[in-house]
């Protein structure tokens, strides 16, 4: 076998396969592999009813619609629920808001009925500070009221901040950059030194100043954590210590207890009977008000007694209330002004303790 005849031979080979598929295909009829449609019966078709399903989704639709719009009326119900629910909530609130600064206002309305309009006044998120002047039939007398509002509205005073040193309640307030100031507590002089002491238990900064003295006759007065004005005479400090003060100074006597009238030491009541006063009680809400009256002098013809002042506090509604150190003492400053007259024709007395206030 020659080259040409190898080469025909292997195309004949490669070639075979689709010369015989072609050959049956031309053999086979080509009706029974596809059937035309034309020859298939109509129950052989696919039945359709378009009329059915137009009409099932018209029906639909309409549904829809009547739930949209049912929808849409129950949201606007609500909304206008909504918006009545929150008209009535405004009023309420407004309602409430006004019931709650009733009191205050009532309160405030009852200390001007006794007191006249305040002639200063200071307010800041510290302190609301108002200061009145009144006269009775034998005093003129200056009313300090003080809402404090935070721990930085008042604090008391150690001349100096040093055991044994004095100055005035005008040096103690420019020192501290406060805007009023009454005097404190009493003291003692060491003799010889010109060094001047507060008596009694005396605090400061939560903090004894020389330790704990049982009451010999002298009461405690301060403040304790919660900026509420407490007092007493203690003969255990744990009895003092239970009230938690934070700053305060000793002097006599008490002058109200939860609203009645103390007794007053006999001594107290001629020695003398009239004179500058300093005291400091407060109301029921927990302000302080301070009390201070002029005097000429010493010698108890001019001034205030103790039992006037105790007529006084209890018609202002005071609840508890006691007398600091007076006479010569008896300081109360605004800014930079004397607005008391003191018994020491008038002069500023320099002295251990001080109640100073901020704005």
């Amino acid at each position: 076998m020659n080259h040409k005849q190898a080469v025909n031979r292997l195309f004949l080979l490669a070639t075979a396969p689709f010369l015989g598929m072609a050959v049956w295909m031309l053999a086979t009829d080509s009706a029974q592999l596809m059937p035309p449609i034309a020859a298939m019966s109509s129950a052989e078709l696919p039945q359709v009813n378009l009329s059915e399903d137009a009409a099932g989704l018209d029906g639909k639709l309409e549904k829809a619609t009547q739930d949209s719009s049912a929808i849409q009326s129950t949201i606007m119900k609500h909304y206008d629920l909504y918006n009545e629910s929150s008209a009535q909530v405004s009023v309420m609130l407004k309602t409430a808001s006004e019931q709650k600064n009733k009191p205050a206002q009532i309160f405030e309305r009852r200390i001007t009925n006794m007191l006249g309009a305040p002639i200063r006044s200071a307010s800041s998120g510290n302190i609301e500070l108002k200061l009145y002047t009144f006269s009775a039939s034998s005093y003129k007398g200056y009313a300090l009221k003080a809402e404090l509002k935070s721990d930085k509205a008042m604090k008391m005073a150690l001349a100096g901040d040093k055991i044994g040193k004095s100055e005035t309640t005008l040096a103690a307030v420019n020192r501290l950059g406060g805007i009023a100031g009454v005097n404190a507590g009493g003291f003692a002089d060491e003799s010889g030194t010109g060094k001047r002491y507060p008596t009694g238990n005396t605090i400061q900064n939560g903090k004894y100043v020389y330790g704990f003295f049982p009451s010999d006759g002298l009461s405690f007065v301060g403040l304790n954590d919660q900026r509420q004005l407490i007092g007493g005479m203690f003969n255990k400090q744990e009895e003092l210590d239970k009230l938690k003060p934070q700053f305060g100074a000793s002097f006599t006597p008490i002058l109200l207890k939860d609203g009645k009238k103390q007794t007053i030491p006999v001594k107290w009541m001629t020695s003398p009977y009239r004179a500058a006063r300093t005291v400091v009680g407060n109301f029921k809400n927990d302000q302080l008000l301070f009390i201070v009256t002029d005097g000429g002098d010493d010698r108890g013809s001019a001034g205030a007694s103790l039992p006037e002042l105790q007529d006084k506090l209890q018609q202002m509604g005071i609840r508890d209330a006691y007398n600091l150190d007076g006479g010569g003492s008896s300081t109360l400053v605004w800014g930079n002004e004397l607005i008391n007259r003191p018994s020491d024709n008038g002069r500023m007395r320099s002295m251990p303790t001080h109640f100073v206030f901020f704005k």
